[in-house]
Parts: structure tokens; sequence; C-alpha cells
């Protein structure tokens, strides 16, 4: 039998997987950041720049594990579903009346990450996800027209936190009945001035995909790259000492 593929050779770049992939986002960074990446998604992505299952992906994952072809990667990265614990709909939504019962995956994600013996990431929009906020990631950070705070839990590794750098100004849009300028653009929702499609494209930096739907949910590239970048120089670290 054609034993798995060790994807450690110096030669060859590590293996990522991307759980909860959506469009793409979080990939890119992470092919840009020198990984080979693999996706794996519920939903149909046919904008997906990279090779990718389609499935539950506590399943996928759940079925890599059982039959150790987990071992063909490095790291995995997910972004699990937590709408019910996240900023809008505790907040607005709640005070509102509004949306209806959403899952949070959080927690079994992270038992089923634990179990590979790999490092991982488990990102989240601010909220009340139930997350180590080991890194916190801000489009000023990067110079984005997005602004797009994304926590951060790291397992098995570790990162140095970068300062939060101050906004420029206000998200552009209307609030309260009242239009405000800004150098941000809304990445969520329709109307209230929310961006045009290539006005999202240019602010969060993604230009293979032009559903509203994938980029209002996308993370910024530049984020995962950053990680990615930061995972990598600390094993080759790990190594030369």
């Amino acid at each position: 039998m054609t034993q798995p593929t060790d994807i450690r050779r110096e030669d060859q770049q590590p293996l990522l997987l991307d759980l909860f992939s959506c469009a793409g986002g979080a990939a890119m960074g992470y092919a840009r950041a020198g990984f080979r990446v693999r996706g794996c998604d519920l939903a149909q992505r046919p904008n997906y720049p990279f090779s990718y299952h389609r499935g539950d992906a506590l399943a996928y994952l759940a079925h890599l594990i059982a039959t150790r072809e987990i071992r063909r990667y490095a790291f995995v990265h997910a972004s699990p579903p937590c709408q019910d614990k996240c900023a809008l709909t505790v907040g607005t939504n709640a005070s509102q009346g509004w949306g209806g019962t959403h899952v949070d995956l959080v927690a079994p994600t992270r038992d089923l990450l634990e179990k590979t013996g790999l490092p991982y990431v488990i990102e989240q929009p601010n909220g009340r996800a139930e997350i180590r906020k080991d890194l916190t990631l801000c489009g000023e950070m990067f110079g984005l027209g997005v602004i797009r705070h994304r926590n951060f839990e790291l397992g098995g590794w570790t990162i140095e936190r970068p300062a939060h750098v101050p906004h420029r100004g206000r998200v552009r849009g209307w609030r309260h009945g009242r239009f405000y300028e800004g150098p941000y653009v809304a990445a969520y929702g329709n109307g209230g001035g929310k961006p045009t499609v290539p006005e999202l494209q240019a602010a969060l930096g993604i230009t293979w995909t032009d559903v509203r739907e994938e980029l209002t949910e996308a993370i910024p590239p530049d984020y995962s790259e950053h990680i990615g970048r930061a995972f990598l120089a600390s094993r080759t670290l790990e190594v030369a000492t």
C-alpha cells in the first residue's frame, strides 16, 4: 500500500488544510506565505482558487484523522460558524429581535483539531465566541480599506501580538439616518451606503470572486499571509536551534 507523502520534506511546500473555506480569503494568504492549500466547505465554491473537498468540514476532518491521511498536512486553519455569538447577532440583531437560532461549531472544531496533533488556527470575528484571542488583526495594520477585526486562537504554537493601529476615521455609510464618509467600507450586508462589489474587492484585496456573499464573509488574505509567514519562520527557527 502506498504510504502518505511526508509533506515536511525540504523539497516540498508544506500542505495546509483550510476548513470552512468559503471562497478562499484565508487560503490565498497562506498560499502567498508558502503553503500548498486544500480546502473543505459544505457549499459549492466554484470560485475557490485551490483544490477542495465539498462536504461537512468536521466529518471530513474526522475522516482524515481516522484514516491517518491527516499526516499529510503540516497545519490546519479553521473558520467555524459561530453566528449566535458574533458581534452583530449579540448586538444589533438581538436588540431588534432579529435572527434565529444559529449554530456554534467552535468547541467541536477545537476538539477535533486537538486530536490531529497538528498546529492550528481557529478564526472568529469579534463577539462572544469562546476562543482564546491569542492574536487580533485589523485591516488598518495592513493598510486595507476595511477594519474587519478578526481574532485567532493558536493551537500548538505561538506568535508575537502586533500592536493595534489606530483607525484613520469612520466606516463609510449610513448610521441612524446620517451618512458618514470615511476611509473604510462596510464589508457586510446590503444597503445603507454599502460598497459596490468592485469596492469590496479592492478593500479586501480579493480579486478571484465577485460574489458579494463570499466577499462579505472572507478574511483579507493579508491576515493569513501574516500568520502563515510567522508560523513558517517559527519552524525554521526551531530547526536552526
